[in-house]
């Protein structure tokens, strides 16, 4: 911490804030900081090598976030648009520092909301024996557009290992159950035959691993013996959509450091 503030500050660097956590049992230290730049005495390759010095010496990962350089988020859906319509919505209200370049699916339903908004919607229909080739397609068009991250608003697909690798930690899912409980398909059906008194959504990055990626936000709503199934979904798309925005802007605000499956986020 202290070789790091010395380096930051001889470079004119004026700390702002700072967040820390260690995890005692992983031997892990995590560090956020956020610096104001407006009197940095040195250019970007400078400043950056100086880090890096200091980050070699102690073995540490970093990275840096510089101000202007706005995340390319592009929107994967099927035909739930209760998480799409939030997203947009938020975004136009300025909740969200990025730029939204695409909104892809494997259905055309939807694309009267992305043309609404102003933003280009990419349907590749998918079946067993399609799956491959429009995932390498929906790949080229996500490289050739330069995205940053990739977020899965109830879209119904489950992506492959290749194509789940090739953006690690870059892809976030909302659940819409509060895992590991009611893990895979109609976890709200799966509630309701167990009769919970707490129903919930989880947004967490996608792995190889179906629904147990590194959990970014998670959230609750009370459910009563009165709640039918249709009361359940009616519950959980509100649920879905507050969770799945606070983990888009924790990411996009660089709050996020997964390891280990496991995330620190820094409020």
């Amino acid at each position: 911490m202290a070789s790091l503030a010395q380096v930051l500050h001889g470079h004119g660097g004026n700390i702002l804030d700072a967040d820390q956590h260690t995890d005692v049992g992983a031997g892990q230290f995590f560090q956020r900081i956020r610096v104001d730049l407006a009197e940095l005495t040195s250019d970007r390759t400078s400043f950056e090598g100086a880090i890096a010095e200091v980050a070699e010496r102690f073995h540490m990962e970093w990275h840096i976030t510089w101000p202007g350089d706005k995340k390319r988020v592009a929107i994967f859906v099927s035909r739930y648009d209760h998480c799409l319509w939030d997203l947009l919505l938020r975004h136009r209200a300025g909740e969200f520092d990025c730029e939204i370049v695409a909104v892809m699916s494997n259905h055309p339903d939807l694309e009267p909301i992305s043309t609404q908004f102003g933003v280009g919607h990419h349907v590749f229909p998918i079946t067993k024996d399609t799956k491959s080739d429009q995932e390498r397609r929906e790949r080229e068009l996500l490289d050739g557009l330069g995205v940053d991250l990739i977020v899965l608003a109830r879209y119904m697909q489950v992506l492959s290992g290749e194509f789940v690798a090739a953006y690690p930690n870059r892809i976030i899912n909302i659940h819409h159950s509060f895992l590991p409980a009611f893990m895979g398909g109609k976890p709200y059906h799966q509630a309701f035959d167990r009769g919970v008194k707490l129903i919930g959504a989880t947004a967490h990055y996608a792995t190889t691993d179906l629904d147990e990626g590194p959990i970014i936000e998670q959230a609750v709503v009370r459910t009563s013996h009165r709640d039918s199934v249709k009361d359940l979904l009616r519950k959980g798309r509100d649920v879905e959509r507050m969770v799945l925005a606070k983990a888009v802007r924790n990411h996009l605000e660089d709050r996020v450091i997964a390891c280990a499956n496991k995330t620190v986020v820094f409020e």
